[in-house]
């Protein structure tokens, strides 16, 4: 009777473990339900290194993530969907420019605010976008004496 309660107890921590794990994920990963936040788009003419979860920031402070990119077959540029908190207003003259976080990190958008009195509103579009720079482009420029 004493190991049934001891497999019961320890089945019971295990599973504890296992959905805090889990908790701990989702809320990492930046996945959420989205009931707080409002969506806008943009295109970018390179999107490297941005994929779903990529963060969004505002001043160094996370705003919201990526939610969907997508090569767009018209324009042939990555059409973003970023998902934006609801509490943040966005001013509508701002500009996004995929960021590097160093030479190791990795990548996030950075809204850049403008000084419109108006906001962006739920599906919007930022157009003044600026795409990633390849550092291995710019490797091969330095190692070439500057010529394309």
């Amino acid at each position: 009777m004493a190991e049934n309660k001891t497999e019961v107890f320890v089945g019971g921590a295990v599973v504890a473990v296992a959905i805090a794990f889990c908790i701990y994920v989702f809320q990492t990963a930046g996945l959420s339900t989205g009931a707080g936040n409002y969506p806008i788009y943009a295109s970018f003419r390179s999107a490297e290194g941005v994929r779903v979860g990529t963060d969004v920031r505002l001043a160094g402070v996370k705003i919201g993530s990526v939610t969907q990119i997508e090569l767009d077959g018209a324009t042939y540029e990555a059409k973003s969907t970023l998902s934006i908190g609801k509490n943040i207003q966005i001013p509508e003259d701002s500009s996004l420019a995929i960021a590097s976080e160093g030479l190791l990190g990795g990548n996030f958008v950075e809204v850049v605010p403008g000084v419109s009195d108006d906001f962006l509103q739920a599906g919007d579009e930022v157009v003044d976008t600026q795409g990633s720079v390849s550092l291995i482009q710019l490797m091969m420029r330095y190692v070439s004496g500057g010529k394309d």
